[in-house]
């Protein structure tokens, strides 16, 4: 635990784990936020991997927001704090006083989305703001990916269809219960021995993070549904609702990529059984990984929630250095 700013209204972070998130949850969606980032599961996910902590922020005796810390003691850096329109100036404050008097650092926030930015104003002389490109998500049309129609989605439509046909009577889709963590444990096993040793650097933590959603999956609001062939689950995909945007977010998707048509087949299925009704489909980004922007722009996008780093300027000057790396363009 970690004691918070000085002064009346001190501030204390706490480990997140699976049970806090019921408490927590109701500070998300208090403000427009069409980020991965908007929904609990997200946080919860990557939690371990990037040490989250989670505080709430309180205004005489009231609790008006969530606050993120990340990372370790060296290089610690905050998410946008969760709360109302009206508060997150007051919040954001919080988070700057906390780095500044308990941390002795300048306020680092990343992945910090549009919507907060446009609501703070933050000064030019105060804050570096910068578009993070690679960490923008990809947003689609509900039922443009439900029923894959129209010319651009033509050879989706495609594989699916060669899909259904070849393992007609052979496999199934189902919608995925507690039950199921000893088909979806198998599944990773297969399905990360097939990437061998070389692999993106997120994988890894991706899969430690499925495995603590499946040892927490009574205590997390989320869908999941897979698909069987031959008895053997060989697709599956997990998301969660951010219902004040009417939006899906999906946060995995894994598949046998040797079986033509299955990735079309589970995004389509899942889709169709667990947010028949979402107006918008937020896929996560893309990390800057040529293959995964291919694979997302393929489905044509209809819009990106885009997210920004904030830095603080003109504090602790050691780090100045630094701070003027990150403004320099991307690629020089």
């Amino acid at each position: 635990m970690e004691s918070g700013c000085t002064g009346k209204n001190q501030i204390e972070f706490h480990d997140l784990r699976a049970e806090d998130l019921k408490h927590y949850e109701r500070f998300y969606n208090l403000r427009p936020n069409k980020t991965a980032d908007s929904v609990p599961l997200e946080s919860f996910l990557w939690s371990r991997y990037y040490h989250a902590r989670a505080a709430i922020a309180k205004r005489e005796g009231e609790e008006v927001g969530l606050l993120w810390l990340y990372g370790t003691e060296d290089s610690p850096f905050a998410a946008m704090p969760l709360c109302r329109d009206e508060d997150l100036a007051y919040c954001f404050e919080k988070m700057r006083c906390y780095f500044n008097e308990v941390l002795h650092k300048p306020l680092f926030i990343k992945l910090a989305d549009e919507e907060a930015i446009q609501v703070l104003n933050l000064s030019d002389d105060e804050y570096l703001v910068r578009e993070e490109v690679d960490f923008r998500d990809y947003l689609y049309e509900g039922d443009q990916l439900r029923s894959l129609s129209g010319k651009k989605l033509h050879k989706k439509k495609n594989h699916y269809n060669g899909f259904i046909k070849e393992y007609a009577g052979r496999y199934l889709y189902r919608k995925l219960t507690p039950m199921d963590r000893g088909h979806i444990f198998r599944f990773l096993e297969r399905w990360r021995e097939g990437k061998g040793m070389e692999v993106e650097e997120h994988l890894d933590p991706e899969v430690e993070g499925i495995h603590e959603i499946l040892k927490n999956l009574e205590r997390l609001r989320i869908q999941m549904g897979g698909i069987f062939i031959d008895d053997t689950l060989e697709a599956f995909s997990i998301g969660s609702c951010n219902r004040a945007e009417k939006m899906a977010v999906i946060h995995i998707e894994k598949a046998n990529s040797e079986i033509r048509g299955l990735y079309q087949a589970i995004n389509k299925e899942f889709l169709v059984h667990a947010f028949p009704d979402a107006v918008l489909i937020n896929r996560e980004d893309d990390l800057g990984l040529p293959g995964l922007r291919k694979a997302k722009e393929s489905y044509y996008p209809c819009g990106y929630a885009r997210k920004y780093l904030v830095w603080q300027r003109g504090v602790f000057e050691e780090l100045e250095e630094a701070r003027e790396e990150l403004e320099k363009p991307a690629g020089k």
